[in-house]
């Protein structure tokens, strides 16, 4: 006798009660990871491990057996969660993004400016459009691109004065008060992963008043930073960092948790055990410009 594969999940959760606290537990869990950033207010410096497991983390929901395979996001938060347990230095983050599943949506474009308070002109994450093939049958894939977090990033050594460094973990940071806005960085990214932030606010052009999202501060590198004229991050190169911030809290990046294509994945490649592990793996990955040697870590899946 055949089973259906549905009717078997549905007869593990019992009721329909049931289901709708499962979801309501899970839609609370992932709610949590993308606003626990704003209310919880522990500082680490970006120099420094974090706890093995800080106080305050955003809870993982627990999930009937039956469901705990279908959302690779309580999976990839467990993963994280076991990473922090293991010195920085022990951990190599990396990100991979299933070009397959990805619709152009934008989302993750937003939910990292939203995230991190992103002014007009500074954008981390873009989707870039590419078209293939010719008329009457092209066809179009989006590419999300943040920044690589290369192995051997070209960035670092052109820095005069060392804002540009690599962490234990691996994530390439910017130290906004030593950074002095010269680009050498900027021109020596091949993946035009860095941006200038000349100061712009979104009322500029109507001479109007800073709207009050751009008051509020930045939670990027735990330095809550309120950008004004004069002072960092203004006239500083910056970038995506893989939401440090967030990963250090037991959360995954803004850009992950956001993507209703669940095409977005994060972890540590240094776990075997975990999802972009067993994703790296895969015989379908690439990489950007491989051939320069720059050993980035977001993979794509294709």
């Amino acid at each position: 006798m055949t089973t259906d594969p549905t009717t078997s999940v549905l007869d593990t959760l019992n009721t329909d009660e049931s289901r709708r606290d499962f979801l309501v537990k899970f839609a609370s869990g992932v709610f949590a990871g993308l606003v626990a950033p704003a209310v919880l207010g522990g500082v680490t410096n970006i120099h420094a491990a974090p706890p093995p497991q800080a106080p305050g983390l955003a809870p993982v929901p627990e999930v009937p057996p039956a469901f705990a395979g279908e959302d690779p996001i309580i999976r990839m938060m467990q993963d994280l969660r076991r990473a922090l347990q293991k010195p920085m230095e022990q951990r190599r983050w990396s990100m991979i993004v299933d070009l397959r599943k990805c619709v152009g949506c934008q989302g993750c474009t937003i939910a990292c400016i939203t995230e991190n308070k992103l002014p007009p002109g500074v954008v981390y994450r873009p989707v870039i459009t590419e078209t293939r093939g010719a008329f009457p049958h092209p066809t179009r894939r989006f590419v999300p691109r943040p920044c690589m977090q290369c192995d051997n990033p070209p960035c670092v050594p052109v820095c005069p004065v060392n804002a540009t460094y690599k962490r234990p973990d691996g994530i390439i940071a910017i130290d906004y008060d030593v950074c002095i806005g010269c680009r050498y960085c900027i021109t020596a990214c091949p993946y035009s992963a860095r941006v200038f932030d000349r100061g712009f606010f979104y009322n500029d052009l109507d001479g109007g008043a800073r709207e009050p999202f751009e008051l509020l501060p930045s939670p990027e590198y735990r330095e809550n930073l309120v950008r004004a004229q004069g002072g960092s991050p203004i006239g500083n190169a910056r970038k995506c960092h893989f939401c440090i911030h967030r990963i250090e809290n037991g959360e995954l990046p803004a850009c992950i948790v956001s993507c209703m294509g669940r095409a977005g994945f994060f972890g540590d490649a240094n776990d075997s055990s975990s999802l972009v592990s067993e994703l790296i793996g895969q015989p379908n990955v690439m990489r950007l410009k491989e051939e320069m040697g720059t050993e980035p870590k977001v993979y794509y899946l294709v």
